[in-house]
């Protein structure tokens, strides 16, 4: 997901996305613990994902808090 596409979302519908996102990293990681995935780059991808949700939510709060 985009930088620009998160920056869309409301803060509401960019927290339900933040813990979609970790229940696919942990469904990701279980998957590859029982047979390893074909394709790694996924759960690095997840990663990434989260962390710039978390970042731009960050971003939204301390905008609106001033």
């Amino acid at each position: 997901m985009k930088a620009t596409e998160i920056r869309e979302l409301s803060i509401k519908d960019l927290k339900e996305r933040i813990e979609t996102e970790k229940a696919n990293l942990m469904r990701l990681k279980m998957n590859h613990a029982v047979s390893p995935l074909d394709d790694l780059s996924q759960i690095n991808k997840a990663k990434t994902n989260i962390a710039r949700m978390l970042t731009i939510l960050s971003q939204m709060e301390n905008k609106k808090d001033n």
